[in-house]
């Protein structure tokens, strides 16, 4: 596990989240520029290349967050954008467009921490400087941003065994659905939920479900298969896209056990308040992509960014880069009102629309 020499605990974030901003654009192949062409611009050019879509946080929250922040700061910078679609080699290919297109800075997030370790030295070498979002990508990184990942694991550990109540003891068999391998992140989740999980109940199956919930679903009904339905008591689920195919899983078997999640998705708000998902954990989005817009900049005109960095991360290639961490909060039924609701991240209509709207009234969220 990679070293933090301190970590950042926030507190109560306030985040008011603005739903005035632009609206997302589709991801995959094709790129996009948030401003006119990067020449008219004087060259204020700052990349920005996100992994997946599956999890639905990227281009709802995280894209257009940085890109507003970024022009708040510096209004004749443009952004240009691409996405990944959970394809490392895509990325790859989007880091080199990144610098044909002669951007100053890039911004990435990695689909595979490891191999883009050669395109972010392309990068370097011809000047840009990398600051590594979300998830610590290995190479010569300028910056890093994130929350504090093994705490994370720490949280839903803890949030599965206090479902388990009384039925959490040393032989009682817990699923763990971890995130991709290629994900930094996933390793520090896994580790921190096993440091609250081993000796408490038995991990009896474990299994990658890649960030997929097709997978954690196949890797489910396998789990079910071998140690039987009515032998489980609690299934970790890394991220809650993943829990949505392990839930139907378990929904289809008649289980109702406790289940675990993570990114505070509306999905699996929805499943938490109808008992079909157990807990979250959510990461407050604001902070982390208006931290990172303000790196960027700084780097791009050549300040010291080292206000906002105020700690540091070890990268799995032996990197020591300017971080920061910052905190998240676990959230179940009682709290939903209390966290993603009060921070704007989704407002009441969304989250009691139709079906839900009876659960949100029992809950007392409407």
């Amino acid at each position: 596990m990679n070293a933090m020499t301190r970590r950042i605990a926030i507190g109560s974030v306030a985040v008011s989240i603005a739903f005035t901003m632009a609206a997302c654009g589709k991801a995959g192949d094709k790129s996009s520029s948030s401003s006119d062409s990067t020449s008219s611009k004087g060259g204020k050019s700052i990349g920005l290349l996100l992994p997946e879509n599956a999890t639905t946080r990227y281009e709802k929250f995280d894209k257009p967050l940085i890109e507003a922040k970024i022009k708040s700061l510096c209004s004749d910078c443009s952004v240009e954008y691409a996405n990944a679609g959970a394809d490392p080699q895509k990325q790859a290919q989007q880091v080199q467009t990144m610098i044909t297109k002669g951007v100053k800075v890039l911004i990435v997030d990695p689909q595979d921490s490891a191999a883009i370790k050669s395109s972010i030295q392309s990068a370097v070498d011809k000047g840009i400087k990398v600051v590594a979002y979300d998830r610590l990508a290995q190479g010569p990184i300028s910056a890093y941003v994130s929350y504090d990942n093994e705490k994370i694991g720490e949280l839903q550990g803890q949030a599965l065994l206090d479902a388990m109540g009384s039925a959490a003891t040393p032989s009682a068999n817990v699923v763990m659905i971890d995130g991709d391998p290629a994900d930094p992140n996933a390793a520090m989740f896994k580790a921190g939920a096993h440091k609250v999980l081993d000796g408490k109940v038995k991990i009896a199956y474990e299994q990658s479900g890649l960030w997929k919930d097709t997978v954690a679903a196949q890797k489910m009904t396998a789990a079910v298969t071998q140690l039987g339905k009515g032998n489980i008591k609690g299934v970790y689920s890394a991220n809650d896209g993943m829990a949505g195919g392990v839930s139907t899983v378990l929904k289809g078997n008649g289980m109702t056990v406790p289940l675990t999640g993570q990114d505070a998705e509306l999905a699996g708000l929805q499943r938490i308040l109808t008992g079909a998902q157990t807990a979250t954990i959510y990461k407050p989005y604001a902070p982390e992509a208006n931290a990172t817009a303000e790196i960027a900049v700084d780097l791009l005109e050549g300040k010291d960014f080292k206000s906002v960095a105020t700690t540091t991360a070890t990268s799995a290639s032996g990197e020591t880069v300017p971080a920061l961490l910052i905190g998240a909060t676990p959230v179940t039924k009682a709290n939903i009102k209390d966290t993603v609701i009060k921070d704007g991240l989704y407002t009441t209509a969304q989250l009691c629309s139709g079906e839900f709207a009876a659960a949100c009234t029992a809950a007392g969220i409407q």
